[in-house]
């Protein structure tokens, strides 16, 4: 809170800008300025609701945006020559908004980003915590679990249920290359179909598996065994978090000619967090526990107590509606296929799979990014040189 400019703060409707929110009020006597986003449709989470709840309880000054498909789209050249990296991350392109929404107003904000990394927000991490215990219990049962999960994933509907069957069978250092990252991945599990043979040498889950393993070794060395939740939170304060969320954050806010500030990773917290034992984080379905324990009378209950959605960009709607012609002429061009990464009809297969049911959208995006990427900065530097 210390500056000679105007400070706000960025607000999700989630709990850790609700908490930096909350800490902020009580640092200084001048009226905080606050920010959300929402998206422009119909089907998706919807943030703002919940942002304007905190905005009223602690007496912001609030103010909001709302992005269609259209801004979204339109952004995405200057993303890429903004991030400098092909790096997969559409919520980025809201932060974006929101930063130049509050560039009108302040000069920095505060953020919560680290709260998830620090005290185990994700679903992510409780679902893994959970099959980990299974597996230890079930011991050579655990192959028989796969088996089941693979039966149940072949029902209608319930295909998400696949996904678990390989780590039944895979130790974590094996398998948890991130919280969005696995050998058992689209890409990984289709490389040789998806990639031509010179890209598909030329790029390997070896590399990943290695750096995980390392950081895995390296956590373990610092007591006699550690949690798998430890472990999943060092390769995440290790890799997603330097290497995908600041990232997108930094370069966003810059761009926009704004300071961001995260509290909740200054290195007395993440010490004190890392310190705690596993049940303080994550016990039974309630992940960030003590967390909601310490601010639940200090922030509204409906925060403390919902779903967690991150920056709910409506992703997978727009890549089946609005965004698909644009995805397809941009994939299927002669210039992205005459590149040699991938296969055309791969590519035509899966933006055909994802128009199903959006389950592939993630996948499509970060194909998506990575032609642009080249558009900007391959191409540009090629059209320069000539």
């Amino acid at each position: 809170m210390i500056s000679d400019v105007p400070v706000g703060v960025l607000l999700s409707g989630g709990i850790d800008s609700t908490v930096v929110l909350s800490c902020a009020v009580q640092e200084t006597s001048k009226r905080i300025s606050t920010f959300t986003i929402g998206f422009g449709g119909e089907e998706f989470d919807d943030e703002r609701p919940f942002a304007r709840l905190a905005a009223e309880q602690f007496g912001t000054e609030h103010h909001e945006i709302t992005i269609s498909a259209e801004d979204f789209s339109s952004f995405l050249p200057a993303y890429v020559r903004n991030m400098e990296e092909p790096v997969c991350e559409a919520p980025a392109v809201a932060l974006h908004y929101v930063s130049r929404l509050a560039r009108q107003h302040v000069k920095v904000v505060l953020s919560g980003e680290g709260g998830d990394e620090a005290f185990a927000g994700y679903q992510t991490y409780r679902n893994l915590l959970l099959i980990e215990r299974i597996k230890r219990v079930a011991g050579p049962m655990r192959h028989l679990l796969a088996s089941s999960c693979e039966w149940v994933g072949s029902l209608n509907g319930l295909d998400r249920f696949k996904k678990y069957a390989p780590i039944f069978r895979t130790p974590l250092a094996h398998y948890y290359y991130s919280r969005v990252g696995s050998p058992f991945d689209y890409f990984n599990v289709h490389r040789a179909q998806l990639c031509t043979p010179n890209f598909w040498c030329a790029i390997s889950d070896e590399n990943s598996k290695q750096i995980v393993e390392r950081l895995i070794d390296r956590v373990d060395g610092q007591a006699a065994q550690q949690s798998p939740l430890n472990r999943m939170l060092y390769v995440d304060t290790k890799t997603w978090l330097p290497d995908d969320l600041l990232v997108k954050a930094d370069k966003m806010t810059m761009a926009n000619s704004l300071e961001l500030r995260v509290p909740l990773l200054d290195h007395l917290v993440l010490e004190f967090a890392a310190a705690l034992p596993t049940r303080f984080k994550v016990k039974g379905w309630t992940t960030k526990r003590i967390l909601k324990e310490a601010f639940k009378d200090r922030i509204p209950r409906e925060i403390i107590n919902r779903r967690k959605t991150g920056l709910p960009v409506p992703l997978r709607r727009w890549m089946r509606s609005d965004l698909q012609d644009f995805v397809r002429d941009v994939l299927l061009s002669g210039r992205s296929i005459s590149r040699g990464y991938f296969r055309k009809n791969a590519i035509q297969k899966l933006l055909e799979s994802n128009a199903v049911n959006g389950a592939l959208m993630k996948e499509v995006f970060s194909l998506l990014t990575l032609e642009l990427w080249h558009m900007e900065f391959i191409d540009a530097e090629c059209k320069y040189a000539n």
